[in-house]
């Protein structure tokens, strides 16, 4: 992760301040159900939450702990021992280190959660705007990159709507499976700590009990997290792509706002670039990244090991971070984006009305003429309008095999025809017409 693309928010969470400050509170709640089960004396507890509460906990001085140590965990309760005094004995009680690392990622995953949330919401406000504002405008679909028949610009955007309505039922679930407490001491038997421990912890902290912690939470659970992040980022990704094509001098239905003082190249002072979603394009990548090293983290040796370790504290933050910073760039993008209405019908004519050759098509079809018939003579006639020979309606009028009168041929070069149907589409995403 790097400061580039990240907002302050979202980095704040995988701060050493907050991942120590998180270590600490999982210590002391933890200590706090002992002192009421009888484990450790109340007024140990109580001590432990009055001198470490408001303490500062200097990440300088527990790296210089670890440098003899060689254990991040003992050298964090070392120095919550040089803050707390005598009473820090009754720190940990039963407790391994994985019950604080897995719980603490637990709850920064589940933060995180929450701001991405948050950014597809942007998103979605965003799309819904500016899709109702360009509900009937009209522009060309395409397919292969080519030519197909007219949709319309918010009909485009609703269906980027719809698959981030699906994007944030993803996160919550993957907010839901990732949220799990495990303080089940060595190997998770429950032997030196009480399970009711767990439950207390877990309920402080915001999380679910893990139902079998094998000194690890599963890894199964990161998986399906990062997984499920990757593919929100491929949906940033394939709406990024989509303003990146239209964006092209040769297309220009729509492109990103450009700001007065903004400079598109070193060297050509004409250029208007696609920066911000080409970025985006890129931080998808990043995020998608983390999946594979996800998936390998499940398999770890028995009831644990720590191949895991090295690989999440790179993609924990990174993956969040990165998937953040895109969403609400993505979504100042769609609030900001210019959009070129009469362009949209500029390419639409461009062809001379090959758009409409499926209508015309089946208009022929419904006629008496055999399908194959049909189709070969709109395709020969369209054929000649591709190399720049004519007029596509005036070769349909000229063809004996197009049976249809002028004036029926002319009524299928209708473009509102193929927009009668986006109220029932945005009904379907919106809920209204």
């Amino acid at each position: 992760m790097i400061t580039r693309y990240s907002r302050p928010v979202a980095a704040a969470i995988w701060s050493q301040d907050t991942k120590y400050k998180i270590w600490f509170e999982i210590e002391a709640h933890a200590a706090t159900k002992m002192a009421e089960l009888g484990v450790i004396p109340r007024e140990s507890a109580d001590a432990i939450w009055a001198k470490g509460k408001d303490a500062t906990f200097d990440a300088d001085r527990i790296d210089e702990i670890e440098r003899t140590t060689k254990h991040d965990v003992i050298a964090f309760l070392t120095h919550v021992a040089e803050i707390v005094g005598e009473e820090a004995r009754f720190l940990h009680q039963g407790m391994t280190s994985s019950d604080v690392l897995d719980t603490c990622f637990a709850v920064q995953l589940a933060r995180s959660s929450d701001l991405l949330i948050e950014g597809v919401d942007r998103v979605l406000a965003a799309l819904e705007t500016r899709a109702k504002e360009h509900k009937y405008t009209p522009t060309v679909g395409r397919s292969h990159g080519i030519h197909a028949e007219p949709v319309t610009f918010g009909l485009k955007l609703a269906g980027y709507h719809a698959e981030f309505q699906r994007a944030k039922r993803r996160l919550i679930t993957a907010k839901e499976e990732i949220a799990t407490c495990a303080i089940s001491g060595a190997v998770g038997t429950f032997a030196n700590v009480d399970p009711a421990i767990e439950q207390y912890v877990a309920d402080q902290m915001g999380l679910t009990v893990e139902p079998v912690s094998t000194q690890v939470i599963p890894r199964d659970r990161h998986a399906a997290f990062f997984a499920a992040l990757g593919v929100v980022a491929s949906s940033v990704e394939r709406l990024a792509v989509e303003i990146r094509h239209l964006q092209r001098t040769e297309v220009l239905e729509a492109e990103e706002f450009f700001d007065k003082g903004q400079k598109g190249s070193s060297a050509m002072p004409h250029k208007r670039n696609p920066i911000l979603t080409e970025n985006l394009t890129g931080l998808a990548r990043l995020v998608r990244s983390a999946v594979t090293p996800a998936m390998e983290n499940v398999a770890l040796w028995h009831e644990r090991d720590i191949s895991h370790s090295s690989v999440e504290r790179g993609i924990g933050p990174d993956a969040t971070i990165h998937l953040d910073f895109a969403l609400h760039r993505l979504a100042n993008v769609v609030e900001r984006l210019n959009v070129y209405p009469e362009n949209m019908q500029k390419n639409i004519d461009r062809l001379g009305g090959l758009v409409y050759s499926q209508r015309v098509m089946l208009a022929l079809t419904q006629a008496g003429v055999s399908r194959e018939d049909a189709y070969a003579a709109v395709q020969e006639n369209a054929m000649k309008v591709w190399r720049g020979e004519g007029a596509f309606l005036d070769f349909l009028k000229a063809d004996d095999r197009v049976t249809l009168p002028a004036d029926q041929l002319e009524a299928l070069f209708d473009l509102g025809y193929h927009t009668k149907n986006v109220d029932v589409v945005f009904k379907r995403v919106f809920g209204e017409g």
